[in-house]
């Protein structure tokens, strides 16, 4: 997903310039983090007392150069408009979030709205598209039929959260002034991975396999998360 984000960044602006970003539900601050290190300006929102902890603990490890780039916010990724003025940002990334959130399209407007002309939306979602993939491929043949005609899902925290379809949220940013620029796959084959499986010898292979299949049809609609970049206009 870094590989896909920076594509998009370096197709958009200019080669060297200093980004303003807003990273919305940062968690422990990974992708804010490695944006700082690349020279932009970040903006970190969290309401997570435990996340934004790590991703303070983890900025202090940084050199000062980079923790002058990063702010760090605690609240609520719905109140944007609260702290911060309509088109103050050129990048504003919302990752891991919308699974969570009941009712996604005011959040995702109040986001296009951070952004200036021209502005890049990075949204990271669960597939509900390919819902019966995961159970599928595991074996678990009442549960993939289940998923088929749902977008509401267990996670691997045990959580019951909710999925988007590729087809609302392209006619959700397309109604939000902040249409769909791009989209790929993330985790086409790599889902089912255990989560305590460690780092592959062959990491960089895998990585290429699946930053390939991120962007091929059909391999990316099957993809457990789909990452769609929109541009305000």
């Amino acid at each position: 997903m870094s590989r896909q984000l920076d594509e998009q960044i370096a197709g958009r602006f200019p080669v060297g310039r200093r980004l303003r970003v807003l990273d919305v539900g940062m968690g422990q601050g990974t992708q804010a983090l490695r944006l700082a290190r690349l020279g932009h300006q970040v903006t970190g929102v969290e309401q997570d007392a435990t996340m934004i902890a790590a991703a303070r603990e983890a900025l202090a490890a940084e050199p000062e150069g980079i923790r002058e780039r990063v702010r760090l916010v605690q609240g609520d990724g719905r109140d944007t408009g609260v702290h911060f003025l309509p088109g103050s940002f050129d990048v504003v990334l919302c990752h891991g979030v919308l699974m969570y959130v009941e009712e996604p399209d005011p959040l995702v407007a109040g986001l296009a709205r951070m952004l200036a002309p021209g502005g890049l939306l990075s949204l990271l979602v669960r597939n509900g598209d390919a819902l019966a993939m995961r159970p599928g491929l595991a074996g678990d043949w009442a549960g993939a039929l289940a998923a088929f005609d749902t977008t509401s899902y267990r996670n691997r925290l045990g959580l019951d959260v909710r999925a988007d379809r590729l087809a609302s949220l392209t006619a959700t940013l397309a109604g939000i002034a902040a249409p769909l620029h791009a989209w790929y796959g993330v985790r086409v084959f790599t889902d089912t991975a255990a989560d305590d499986a460690g780092i592959p010898d062959d990491l960089e292979t895998l990585l290429a396999v699946e930053e390939r299949a991120g962007r091929t049809d059909p391999y990316r609609g099957v993809a457990a998360l789909l990452h769609l970049c929109g541009v305000r206009g």
